[in-house]
């Protein structure tokens, strides 16, 4: 391969990258405001500014081609006096809002400021105001006087979006961003362009003045909104999640996520009006219509379960799996569902108005693939029959709701009884014998498939009661030396939900059958060996981007 010089350090480059794109697969870090690694190159910033040897100016690195020997110096006295300077212009108008800016804390903005400028600044009249506040869509607000018209969010919208709502208008020290007349930022990826803004004048609608970034911590997760597995950051405060934000990923996401997995993927997670908060039986005898779901202790939910379970003779039971819940999850219910010699499906959610070219796909579950792996497979009619001639004597629910099913109402009074593993409530949970609560996605460990076949892992984000009990009997001491005030494990809603695997294999031991594994990662270790795609896999095989299932796991350095 080519190669080339930047500050003594010689790199390799592919023909046609650029000397930004070279350095930065290098490691080597050079300021830019408006580059970004997936949009056109519009060259309006000049922060990337660089000396290049044998060139009469300064070029910019963002649209400047690498070139076999070329000599690249971005520390140089001409580059920083040329840094120095276009900050000081970047910052002339520039409002000192940053106390009080959402941006603050993870802005390009100030972080520049701070590192390529000389710290005081020579104008001395009156900064030229700007509307503040302005809604250029549902979810999105302007601010004016903090954009550096980086141009970022207007090619977004036209080439990755495909949909140009957004333009410059006036010019000079005038100019800002409008949407076209009749036209507002509705795209179904139109929060992407809070993220790539450089500064605090794109903010989010939901998330603007709720938390400093500091006080949040956030976790790598997947969004569970369809079966591409976007790769996600949960930002949680005070156990409460607070926003998503897209992870790169170049195999699955890119650098985006739309704006239903953003709003759409959390919101039941502490939904004080249906989140099951402890576990509930109805008493043998009072019909549905007369009584109510009483709250147990979790010793009496078991029993009762394992009983409803114990009395269904074989071919008597039916397991509804979840292409909503984790891979540990659906293989402990198989095991319980084999043990049990009950039949097992799950019922697909596909809706074909929701896929576009872009991420979103029709399949609006996790992990139906992950569903297939473990040889569970769709719910059919011969399956239905069964239930509407009153022949499952007991339905196991995971994670789902079985008024999904068509014609779901007449089928649901056919089946004798229901016990469901559910974190809210449902349109058929009111129906349900019992209600063991389970965790939700944003706090356990565990994996899902996407459509491609890939494994990727979910991580706690936020805490129930048992996790907090665990964590309290690993130390409580580390919560008093780490401080309370931005630990995630200690404040908030708390539930007394626990993860399907674990609940499953109580209820397996209360039927005589040992499960052997103690947490998620044990779990995942099992199926693996029972999945021969998945064979030698474990979480750290995974990684931060996921493994497609049957790829070589790679060796050890």
């Amino acid at each position: 391969m080519p190669k080339f010089t930047i500050d003594s350090k010689e790199i390799e480059f592919k023909p046609g990258q650029t000397i930004i794109q070279a350095a930065r697969e290098a490691g080597i870090d050079i300021p830019h405001f408006c580059w970004h690694p997936a949009l056109s190159v519009s060259g309006n910033c000049r922060i990337c500014l660089v000396e290049v040897e044998n060139l009469p100016k300064l070029q910019i690195a963002c649209s400047t081609p690498a070139a076999e020997g070329m000599k690249v110096h971005t520390k140089s006295e001409k580059t920083i006096h040329a840094q120095n300077a276009v900050m000081e212009f970047l910052l002339i108008n520039h409002p000192l809002d940053c106390p009080i800016c959402d941006e603050a804390g993870e802005c390009k903005l100030q972080d520049y400021a701070y590192k390529y400028s000389v710290g005081i600044s020579r104008f001395d009249e009156q900064k030229n105001h700007k509307d503040k506040r302005v809604a250029l869509g549902p979810n999105v607000l302007f601010d004016q006087e903090r954009c550096i018209s980086c141009s970022r969010c207007i090619r977004f919208c036209e080439e990755v979006a495909k949909d140009p709502e957004l333009t410059f208008v006036q010019r000079g020290d005038h100019v800002t961003i409008e949407t076209f007349p009749g036209e507002e930022l509705d795209n179904p990826y139109s929060m992407n362009v809070i993220e790539i803004c450089p500064v605090g004048a794109l903010t989010s609608r939901h998330f603007r003045f709720r938390a400093r970034v500091w006080d949040m911590s956030f976790t790598d997760t997947v969004c569970p909104g369809c079966s591409r597995g976007c790769n996600t950051i949960m930002g949680v405060r005070n156990n409460e999640i607070l926003r998503i934000e897209p992870r790169e990923n170049a195999d699955v996401n890119q650098y985006w996520l739309c704006d239903w997995g953003r709003l759409n993927t959390t919101k039941f997670v502490n939904d004080e009006t249906t989140r099951i908060k402890s576990p509930m039986i109805r008493y043998e005898g009072a019909s549905v219509e007369k009584s109510e779901l009483i709250e147990v202790n979790w010793d009496e939910a078991i029993s009762k379960s394992s009983a409803l379970l114990r009395d269904a003779d074989s071919g008597e039971s039916l397991f509804i799996a979840s292409p909503y819940s984790t891979l540990e999850d659906n293989y402990a219910l198989r095991k319980l569902a084999d043990a049990c010699g009950g039949s097992i499906a799950y019922i697909p959610c596909i809706d074909e108005s929701f896929e576009d070219d872009l991420l979103r796909k029709a399949d609006k579950s996790p992990n139906a693939a992950g569903l297939k792996l473990l040889g569970i497979q769709p719910i059919d009619d011969s399956l239905i029959d069964r239930i509407g001639s009153g022949k499952i004597r007991v339905a196991f629910v995971l994670n789902d709701d079985i008024a999904r099913l068509p014609g779901a109402s007449p089928l649901i009074q056919k089946i004798g009884s229901m016990v469901c593993i559910i974190s809210n409530k449902n349109e058929s949970s009111d129906n349900a014998n019992v209600i063991l609560p389970a965790s939700t996605y944003a706090e356990i460990n565990g994996t899902f498939v996407n459509f491609q076949n890939r494994i990727q892992r979910i991580r706690p984000a936020v805490a129930t009661l048992e996790q907090e009990r665990l964590l309290g009997e690993f130390s409580m001491s580390r919560l008093d030396k780490f401080g309370s005030h931005n630990d995630r494990w200690t404040h908030g809603h708390r539930y007394n939900a626990r993860p399907g695997w674990k609940i499953i294999k109580l209820l397996a031991k209360a039927l005589g059958h040992e499960f052997a594994f103690e947490n998620s990662e044990e779990v995942f270790t099992e199926l693996s060996s029972a999945v021969p795609l998945l064979n030698g896999y474990d979480y750290e095989a995974i990684g931060k981007v996921g493994i497609i299932a049957g790829e070589k796991v790679a060796a050890e350095v």
